[in-house]
């Protein structure tokens, strides 16, 4: 089977994914607390990755799985899929309406297949390896995804976000931000890493970048981004990313990444 059957597979398994919690978001949740106070799981999350999972399992059997929210298949494969089934949990449960499910396969250790579905605009990212991203609308129409040409912060608009430690970690993008916010166009912290990662893939954000990411938050992101033509790399040392507990990423055109490397 070929990454892009492999594509359509998970793109209709996100969208059935997507239209459960498009439900859960137009009903009454049970609200959980995970690792603090804002770091919250709801049932639909719980329910969204059960169903991901079952799909998964039935389609590709010998593959493993990595989800928030039921941990880590145990095994060897050299297929393991990545799933978040509501990223921007917060924005889920506050009825703000900016999430999505995200679901990526990796080929020993490679970026090979990445979906992400928004259930209320109705859009769907995907890209698989050498074959470009592309987005589709509601409506059905479909683009190629592509990242921004832009060269200077004073004209770029970027997106971050906050880790779940910041009331008691040193590392908690206070600093980063400070520095940026001076000097880029505009800056926007929208509550969902992996749609962050999706806009600046589809051109709409020039950059993000975020510390203390999970691999499931991001696999997807950075699918398309490297499909999109931008880069994906650890904001540390500038190294690609690959799969690993805890990320610290920046993305953008291939203009601006080391410009913000370079602030970060």
């Amino acid at each position: 089977m070929t990454n892009q059957d492999i594509l359509e597979t998970a793109k209709a398994i996100a969208r059935e994914a997507g239209a459960l919690i498009k439900e859960g978001f137009e009903s009454d949740k049970a609200i959980d607390l995970k690792s603090s106070s804002i770091d919250l799981v709801t049932n639909y999350d719980r329910a969204a990755e059960s169903l991901i999972r079952e799909r998964l399992n039935s389609a590709f059997p010998d593959h493993l799985i990595v989800g928030e929210e039921e941990g880590a298949d145990e095994g060897n494969s050299p297929h393991v899929w990545y799933v978040d089934p509501i990223d921007g949990t917060t924005n889920f449960t506050h009825g703000v309406p900016f999430f999505c499910v995200s679901i990526a396969m990796y080929t020993n250790d490679k970026p090979a297949v990445g979906v992400i579905f928004d259930p209320i605009q109705q859009e769907l990212f995907y890209a698989s390896a050498g074959q470009g991203g592309f987005v589709e609308s509601a409506s059905g129409a479909v683009k190629q995804l592509k990242v921004t040409n832009t060269t200077a912060l004073n004209q770029a608009l970027l997106g971050t976000g906050f880790p779940y430690d910041r009331a008691t970690s040193d590392l908690d993008n206070l600093e980063q931000i400070g520095r940026v916010v001076k000097q880029c166009r505009g800056l926007r912290r929208l509550g969902s890493a992996a749609l962050d990662l999706a806009y600046v893939a589809a051109g709409r954000l020039d950059g993000y970048w975020e510390f203390k990411l999970n691999m499931y938050d991001v696999a997807a992101g950075i699918v398309l981004v490297q499909e999109a033509g931008g880069i994906v790399c650890n904001i540390n040392d500038g190294s690609p990313v690959a799969p690993a507990d805890v990320v610290h990423l920046v993305a953008a055109g291939p203009g601006l990444k080391d410009i913000l490397l370079d602030q970060l």
